[in-house]
């Protein structure tokens, strides 16, 4: 718990400065809140509900809101590039904050709003610059500024605009960058592993199953007995800081970890029997493993594979069983990282027909406290988390009805069950920014949207009725507008993929992109059609069928490719900034 200092107060004042710390180190400062007092006030208890949200209790009766504003974060894509005369160039900025910030533009150093024309515009709402037919002197460095009441923050894009013929060395690091080892869809399939550059739905590497292991005897997915080919079965993969790709073998008892510079398969880290299921903890850097032991989860294990981005012998470790066994695990949830939030301590291990949730230190790897849901007849089967209030959604299984409870709310700091998500139901995901709230449910063919304020708030947004039964989610940032997010569902039973505009609740489908995998091909879990963005300023998306991969342009929101001859490739993960 952090303990509040607060650095001014006055006698008849309405305004307070506040410092927070926590283990002696500031967390923020400078950051004036509005406040209504007109005598000493004594701060006697407080409560951290978020990253912006603090409530604090002046006395047994009364309470003040405070909103703690946070300054921007800003990212810019590409960090350079080289463009021939007459081509266009683009150049993104996204930046988050609270409250949201407004952008601006600068070419060396000068504001380029004056200069604004045909040939040079702002787009989605001054996040892009877009030249078209650009020019020798268009080459600049351009920095992107983001402004909140907070502060401000920036970041330089470079573009360099020369002759094809004149090999700079800006031109040779941008093309490495775009074309060599980053920015690519990585497919492990049937047949080993694909590396495919997007744009051009090209191949760049395909690592065949008997291949070996860099410096050892071990193949990629070894021949087992009575098989007349070689094939590789594969649960899931995660990617550690575009370096590292660890991929799960569910029958072979291992995870594989992919080099992505040399593209090659350079360790096999032994796991306990059939591992499904890999997260990778950036804020700890370690992957978790989630294994069944059988085919008939009889036996599940948690294991942990530290220093997962270093360059040295990988093992497992066992994490602290939760009462002293670990045979009820039926899953585990660790919230994901953010340009806000870089940091996670806590995660959730889900027992199997359990209505409790048990907390876990990411640190020591050991149980921390049970949090029960049996008064909210609740069987936790999926969770999402946003710093926006500091909830995590909990989505319950279905009772033995078939009827399924309401999602329930949890307090990320107190540990308790703030109540029902309404009469929200299925399964949460929450978008990278916080704000929006996706909810699905299947048997009730639903797909809701609510949206969520800088304090807390949760409004409903839209609904949308859909019989496509999706199987997984997607977001991506809106290319039209900026602080908005798109999202593409995949469909279990069906060829077609959701589309919708968060913002203006704009539905599509994107039609005949050929049938899944059925369910019982794909025993790992519940998404049997993937669907996988391509980062922070990622325009495509990828989505496998039974035998191909779908490459969808998200920027003109259309099929770009479809790549055949791909059985089962429904274990797909980006490496790269884009």
């Amino acid at each position: 718990m952090l303990d509040p200092l607060p650095t001014e107060q006055g006698q008849g004042s309405n305004l307070c400065l506040f410092g927070f710390y926590s283990d002696s180190f500031l967390l923020s400062h400078g950051v004036y809140s509005l406040c209504s007092y007109s005598n000493y006030i004594d701060f006697h208890r407080f409560i951290f509900l978020s990253l912006c949200l603090w409530q604090i209790w002046i006395t047994e009766s009364l309470s003040f809101l405070f909103l703690l504003t946070v300054p921007p974060v800003i990212r810019v894509y590409p960090e350079s590039q080289a463009r021939e005369p007459g081509v266009t160039a683009s150049l993104r900025c996204h930046a988050e904050g609270i409250p949201n910030p407004q952008l601006g533009w600068l070419k060396n150093g000068i504001d380029i709003t004056p200069k604004l024309s045909k040939q040079l515009t702002l787009q989605a709402n001054g996040s892009e610059v877009h030249i078209s037919n650009v020019r020798y002197e268009d080459t600049g460095a351009y920095t992107c500024i983001a402004k909140n009441d907070a502060g401000v923050d920036e970041d330089i894009s470079s573009l360099f605009v020369e002759d094809s013929a004149r090999k700079t060395l800006a031109n040779i690091l941008w093309r490495e960058e775009g074309l060599g080892i980053g920015n690519m869809f990585y497919v492990f399939y049937e047949d080993g592993i694909k590396v495919i550059q997007p744009i051009e739905c090209e191949f760049q590497r395909h690592i065949k199953p008997s291949e070996k292991l860099l410096g050892f005897q071990d193949e990629v997915c070894p021949k087992t007995e009575g098989d007349e080919v070689q094939r590789c079965v594969w649960a899931s993969a995660v990617n550690v800081k575009d370096k590292f790709i660890y991929a799960a073998q569910p029958t072979l008892d291992r995870v594989l970890v992919v080099d992505v510079q040399s593209q090659k398969v350079v360790q096999a880290v032994s796991t306990d029997p059939v591992p499904v299921k890999l997260h990778y903890d950036k804020s700890h850097d370690q992957v978790w493993v989630l294994s069944w032991g059988t085919m008939a989860k009889t036996s599940p294990t948690l294991q942990v594979i530290t220093l997962a981005s270093g360059n040295v012998p990988h093992h497992t470790i066992h994490t602290q069983p939760v009462g002293k066994q670990f045979d009820r695990v039926d899953d585990f949830f660790i919230p994901a990282t953010t340009l806000l939030i870089t940091h996670m301590r806590f995660g959730f291990i889900l027992h199997k027909d359990e209505a409790a949730l048990q907390k876990i230190d990411l640190e020591t790897m050991s149980y921390i406290k049970t949090i029960h849901l049996k008064d909210y007849k609740c069987v936790p089967q999926s969770l999402a988390y946003t710093h926006l209030g500091g909830y995590y959604f909990i989505g319950c299984k279905p009772d033995s009805t078939g009827a399924t409870p309401p999602q329930l709310l949890v307090d990320s700091v107190t540990d308790s069950v703030i109540g029902f998500n309404s009469d929200v139901t299925g399964t949460p995901y929450v978008s990278p920014d916080g704000h929006y709230l996706v909810s699905i449910n299947d048997v009730k063919g639903l797909v809701r949207v609510q949206y969520i304020t800088i304090r807390g708030e949760i409004q409903e947004a839209f609904d949308i009725h859909t019989n496509l039964h999706i199987s997984d989610l997607a977001f991506q940032s809106s290319f039209t507008e900026a602080h908005q997010y798109n999202i593409y569902g995949s469909s279990s039973t069906q060829t077609d993929v959701l589309f919708a505009e968060l913002a203006s609740g704009k539905v599509k489908m994107i039609k005949s992109l050929k049938e899944p995998l059925k369910a019982e091909e794909w025993p790992w879990s519940q998404k049997n059609r993937q669907i996988q963005d391509s980062g922070l300023f990622g325009q495509y998306l990828m989505t496998p069928s039974k035998d191909s991969l779908f490459i969808l342009d998200g920027r003109l929101n259309k099929l770009n490719c479809e790549i055949t001859e791909v059985e089962k490739g429904n274990t797909v993960i980006w490496v790269g900034d884009a």
